[in-house]
């Protein structure tokens, strides 16, 4: 014996002496109870849409209903109960009310009349001067002084007193008279100034007839009657005249203190202060009271600023106290959950009837849904801490940082995207409805959900889950932005939210590749992330049955390779095909020499045992492999396989020996029970592993073909799938005819390619001879495994 043979002999050896007892999976009536009650189905039904009930809508506060200004209101509030508080904002319409209600204060000034005055009493001066001169001077020397004296007047403050109107006081009285009637005049004057002179002209100052104004005195504020430029003339020109002088004298006194007349009236910004000042220390805050009833904030409006304002006093009103719900619809949301949820149900019996038939999988769609919702609320119960009850800015994305695509994609990943996409519409719907039947909300999560899903079809790779999630995240994020841009929100807002949806995202698919091992451990389901990590040819069984089992592992990866490309012809898991097949003859391991594809040294165990014997240890391998399956913890879609490979088909080579070493007794019927000729199944129960049990059968009978030719092989292929169809193989298994069609296709097509002929190399006649002996004897071989196979 080879040295590589005895080293196994003595491995095997040493490996049953250290054999654990055979792990059995739990199979009590009460687990198959569990699963298939319809009872539990209703628990499960009715606890969900209790649970959603409760963590959706009992509790809810208004201060998770988070508002901005400006905003699209889509819920009704309602005042709970009465209650008061101070509104700064109608405190500052009423402030800024007073302030414009603040008259002006004026103050007048005398500079330019004291100024004025001091002019005339020099032009007084120099025309008494002159009186006393004229005698001296001719008739042209006078008249060159009285110009003198007109301009040099004119030039102390651009003044317009013509030598004419001079010439004509100096010639009217004597200088007592001028002086008293320059005297009437500066009363005149000064009087009109200590009233104030406005000018009419002048837009600041916009004063009707017989107006008052404030006045800003030594001590106090007092009102007078104020005078434009206009009036003060004319004062001038009453008292002119009351002094019973000739019209062409009066005029002529009139044009010299017209100069006079200029507006000294001016707003008295110190004193207007002070006075709005005083008057702002009386303004008393605005309480606005709210009666019970009364409503807040209306649906399909726009929030004004005095809304939010009452929003916020209302939230505040109600902190820290115990407030069941916002409104009193609870009986009505519990029966819009009931509805949602038996919509549900009729969609999963159309389209997934095989969840509907499994509390198992009934259970992890409810409580993956819940636990969402949950995660949902707690984001929604961030809006009554502080934190967020006083900064609308950091309230504002709470809607976005909540993981609604956390339930759709683990679904689509362990169940597949139709309840995926189901599990999307309901989380979507829920969440917009907690965050007060927000329409744009539940559909751009939906959305979100959809793509994400889109792009976790058919997932073979973990970091693609985190691709998804921040996929969805994005999609939020620019519709999000698009949406809120539209409605008016601030720039800084809408960029807070984008973030937080984006990193969201992010998050939840890194999330999920944390989540998924957990769930598909408690849950026993089977992700193709999974699988491809399973179709490591490291793996400790597949390397292990490559040393101690060559010719099965061949075996194995043909079978895989029809396997494979049969599912891929009906649209079944073809990784989930090809892996099971990897591992569905693991139970040869354990006593690799009694099957015909290990024994290279041409010596067959079962020439020494009786056929029951080896009917036994044939039927053994199956429980050997659910037993390393469990051991090495197989998923159960592997270990189904395991198990249903084979079916209840009859070992018919070792049935027919012990029917010919018996014999028959005197009715003529065998004396060999055949049900210790058959495996013990069960049969298939889903397509994959009914593909599988054809392929297996079909790989091993394939050896013994005598010749192979396309003819040959479609026979073959007809002889193994109506021999399986009459024995009631695949009766339990949910597979048309048209999809046996198909396989029957893929089969022939891989065989005839796969067991391709060769153009034989020219050698030494005794190397013919050989390799032809050597031929024959692996056709024997084949044979026994044909018959063993079936």
């Amino acid at each position: 014996m080879p040295i590589s043979e005895q080293f196994r002999s003595l491995l095997n050896r040493f490996l049953r002496k250290k054999r654990k007892k055979r792990k059995t999976e739990a199979s009590s009536s009460f687990l198959i109870f569990l699963e298939k009650s319809r009872a539990i189905s209703i628990a499960i039904f009715a606890i969900t849409v209790a649970s959603i009930v409760v963590t959706s809508f009992m509790g809810i506060k208004p201060s998770g209903f988070q508002f901005l200004p400006n905003q699209l209101a889509t819920i009704r509030i309602v005042a709970s109960e009465d209650f008061t508080y101070q509104s700064a904002i109608l405190t500052e319409r009423k402030r800024e009310q007073l302030l414009t209600e603040v008259p002006p204060v004026y103050s007048t000034d005398m500079q330019y009349f004291t100024t004025f005055s001091t002019h005339i009493n020099e032009l007084l001066e120099a025309m008494d001067k002159f009186a006393t001169l004229e005698q001296d001077l001719s008739a042209s020397g006078a008249q060159s002084y009285i110009q003198e004296i007109t301009e040099t007047f004119n030039q102390k403050g651009n003044y317009r007193l013509s030598a004419s109107d001079l010439t004509t006081i100096l010639e009217f009285s004597d200088a007592r008279t001028r002086r008293d009637l320059i005297e009437t005049g500066l009363i005149s004057l000064r009087e009109s100034y200590k009233i104030g002179i406005y000018d009419k002209e002048d837009s600041n100052f916009d004063f009707g007839e017989d107006s008052v104004a404030l006045f800003k005195t030594d001590n106090e504020v007092s009102q007078r009657r104020i005078e434009s430029t206009d009036d003060a003339l004319t004062m001038l020109r009453v008292a002119l005249n009351a002094e019973n002088v000739p019209p062409r004298v009066s005029s002529a006194f009139s044009r010299l203190f017209r100069d006079g007349v200029r507006p000294n009236f001016k707003r008295d910004e110190t004193e207007i202060l002070a006075l709005r000042q005083k008057m702002l220390e009386s303004l008393q805050p605005v309480i606005v009271r709210v009666e019970k009833g009364a409503s807040i904030i209306e649906p399909n409006t726009r929030v004004i600023p005095e809304q939010y304002e009452q929003h916020l006093a209302y939230i505040r009103h109600l902190d820290g106290k115990d407030v069941d719900t916002i409104d009193f619809q609870l009986i009505g949301r519990a029966l819009m959950v009931l509805a949602m949820l038996t919509a549900a149900t009729f969609y999963i019996r159309l389209e997934d009837r095989a969840t509907l038939l499994s509390n198992g999988r009934l259970g992890l769609l409810a409580l993956v849904v819940v636990c969402n919702l949950a995660l949902v609320r707690l984001c929604f119960e961030f809006g009554n801490l502080d934190q967020f009850l006083y900064d609308s800015s950091l309230s504002a994305i709470l809607p976005y940082i909540t993981p609604t695509a956390l339930a759709p994609l683990i679904i689509a990943i362990l169940m597949g995207s139709g309840p995926g996409l189901l599990t999307a519409m309901v989380v979507s719907l829920f969440s917009a409805v907690m965050f007060g039947n927000r329409l744009e909300l539940m559909v751009m999560t939906f959305l979100a959900s959809c793509v994400a899903i889109f792009i976790c079809r058919n997932i073979r790779r973990r970091g693609r889950v985190v691709s998804a999630g921040f996929a969805g995240g994005l999609c939020i994020s620019l519709f999000t932005f698009l949406y809120n841009w539209a409605d008016g929100l601030p720039v800084a807002t809408i960029f807070h939210q984008v973030s937080a949806a984006a990193i969201t995202g992010l998050l939840q698919g890194v999330v999920i590749v944390g989540v998924l091992p957990i769930l598909e451990t408690l849950f026993k389901r089977t992700t193709n992330i999974t699988l491809l990590e399973l179709s490591d040819y490291n793996h400790p069984l597949l390397r292990r049955m490559q040393l101690e089992a060559p010719g099965t592992w061949h075996h194995s990866l043909m079978v895989a390779n029809l396997a494979e490309n049969a599912c891929n012809a009906i649209k079944g898991n073809a990784l989930l095909a090809r892996v099971s097949c990897m591992f569905h003859d693991i139970g040869k391991m354990i006593k690799p020499e009694y099957f015909t594809e290990n024994q290279l040294d041409g010596h067959n165990p079962h020439d020494e045992k009786t056929a029951s014997f080896s009917a036994l240890v044939i039927k053994s391998h199956v429980k050997e492999g659910v037993d390393l399956g469990l051991t090495f913890k197989l998923p159960r879609p592997i270990i189904d396989v395991i198990r249903q490979h084979h079916g209840t088909n009859l070992i018919r080579f070792f049935y027919h020996k012990a029917v010919q070493q018996a014999g028959e007794d005197e009715s003529g019927k065998s004396k060999v029970l055949e049900s210790t000729y058959r495996y013990d199944g069960p049969k298939p129960r889903f397509k994959e592993s009914a593909v599988i049990l054809l392929a297996d059968s079909l790989e091993a009978a394939s050896r013994s073909l005598p010749k192979v030719t396309p003819q040959n092989i479609e026979e073959l292929v007809e002889r193994i799938f109506k021999s399986n169809i009459d024995d009631g193989q695949l009766d339990e298994c949910a597979i048309t005819m048209a999809e046996l069609a198909k396989i029957k296709e893929s089969f022939i097509f891989t065989l005839i390619n796969s067991l391709h002929t060769r153009i034989a190399y020219p050698g030494s006649k005794e190397q013919d001879n050989t390799s032809a002996k050597k031929t024959t004897h692996e056709r024997k071989s084949e044979r026994v495994e044909a018959g063993v196979g079936q």
